[in-house]
């Protein structure tokens, strides 16, 4: 989606969002770029957002939380089109990409990602059968802040991966430990079964 049409970005930062979210009775972690950073524990690179992800039944109390905020939903995903989420309104499949700033005139600050769960189990929106347990899903920083386990970020940018995507896998990849490693080997096969990035895994990831 472009700037130019959907109005310009200054993105919060990590500490900002956990400010925010202080008073969430539900689970949220920070994703996209700033997740790896936040596991590495060092700035990396520019970013042109911060991305929020949440359980999609918890969208109810999230909408309540930024009550007072200026929330658009991009419907249809992808296109470059938004519409405003509605008090009340829940979002059904495939939406899931909510962008937020905090008045009218404010600039975009924070990009919300609905994610889907059954039970305990998180259930990626791109592929279901991509699963991991919900208390393994994310990390906390020593200051608190709760982020996306690097492996499940590392999954979501192996899609289409860019330059910014290369630098996060090469900073994060001597942290994943030998469970992270493989399940990210194997979700990645799922969908990208010629993906460089196994190579640089498991050799179980080829079997």
């Amino acid at each position: 989606m472009s700037a130019d049409v959907l109005g310009r970005w200054v993105p919060d930062r990590p500490e900002d969002v956990a400010a925010i979210f202080a008073k969430a009775d539900f689970r949220w972690w920070i994703a996209g770029g700033y997740a790896i950073e936040l596991a590495v524990g060092r700035e990396l690179r520019a970013h042109g957002d911060l991305d929020v992800l949440v359980l999609r039944h918890d969208q109810a109390r999230l909408r309540d939380l930024l009550a007072d905020w200026d929330l658009y939903v991009a419907d249809p995903p992808g296109q470059g089109e938004l519409r405003p989420w509605s008090p009340g309104e829940l979002l059904r499949p495939p939406l899931h990409d909510i962008w937020c700033r905090r008045t009218p005139e404010a600039p975009w600050s924070v990009q919300l990602m609905l994610d889907e769960a059954e039970g305990t189990q998180w259930v990626s929106r791109r592929t279901p059968a991509i699963r991991l347990p919900i208390d393994q899903l994310g990390r906390t920083s020593e200051t608190g802040i709760p982020y996306l386990a690097p492996e499940v970020q590392l999954f979501y940018k192996a899609k289409a991966t860019r330059g910014k995507d290369e630098t996060d896998f090469e900073a994060v990849l001597p942290l994943l430990d030998a469970s992270a490693r493989a399940w990210l080997a194997e979700a990645i096969n799922v969908i990208a079964p010629d993906h460089p990035w196994l190579r640089r895994l498991l050799p179980v990831s080829r079997t």
